[in-house]
């Protein structure tokens, strides 16, 4: 493959990696009463989830910047917030 060739298909490799499912039509796609697996195939793997008193708080992306925060109460989704989407 040629130098050019290289050059060209690099930038397109990582502006697939750069891909985010954090998108607002992603978001609008979340229902109540959806579990924990059902939420991640939607908007990927969460970054960070937290236990409190039986609920789970699960946030996808940065939660000082963007990200879509869902809460579970018994595997199903009660709440959704979201930031700079």
């Amino acid at each position: 493959m040629k130098i050019k060739n290289i050059l060209l298909v690099i930038p397109m490799i990582l502006l697939l990696a750069a891909c985010s499912k954090l998108t607002t039509e992603n978001y609008d796609k979340l229902e109540v009463g959806m579990s924990q697996n059902e939420v991640t195939a939607i908007i990927g793997s969460s970054d960070n989830c937290t236990t409190t008193l039986g609920t789970v708080s699960c946030v996808w992306g940065d939660e000082k910047g963007k990200h879509i925060k869902v809460r579970f109460v018994a595997d199903a989704a009660v709440t959704f917030s979201n930031n700079a989407l």
